[in-house]
């Protein structure tokens, strides 16, 4: 595992999932990136399909800004795992994220990401992960 994809993975989860910070996740894609979530059912606040980083920017922030999605991430009882690949560009990362839901309720999502770079930013990227119901 590169120090590079550490780094990169490490920026895009702070930017996304712990500040909720939908410019600075759309920021690190390349102008043209792509963000696919291939298990978000169809008519989820989040679309399975974002392509342009606009399309990024606005997707991630409505997903975010959804009351039912605001959980903290519980650092201590999360972990991950990168895997580089024969391909220099693209590496995986296995997750199992801890959240604090509003009241205090603790769930855990698992999730796999695939990352493609290009010039140093995300030019596509594959979120494995199925949004809590309800």
């Amino acid at each position: 595992m590169t120090l590079k994809h550490r780094e990169l993975y490490e920026r895009y989860v702070y930017a996304g999932a712990i500040s909720r910070n939908a410019d600075a996740v759309a920021e690190m894609f390349t102008e043209d990136g792509l963000f696919e979530a291939p298990l978000v059912p169809p008519g989820h606040r989040l679309p399975g399909r974002l392509e342009g980083r606009e399309a990024i920017r606005t997707g991630i922030a409505a997903y975010h800004d959804d009351p039912q999605y605001q959980r903290t991430v519980d650092i201590e009882r999360s972990r991950y795992v990168l895997h580089d690949t024969t391909d220099p560009d693209v590496f995986i990362a296995e997750i199992d994220t801890g959240f604090i839901a509003p009241g205090g309720r603790r769930t855990t999502m698992s999730l796999v990401q695939i990352f493609r770079l290009r010039d140093g930013r995300i030019a596509s990227l594959r979120d494995y992960f199925a949004p809590p119901a309800g």
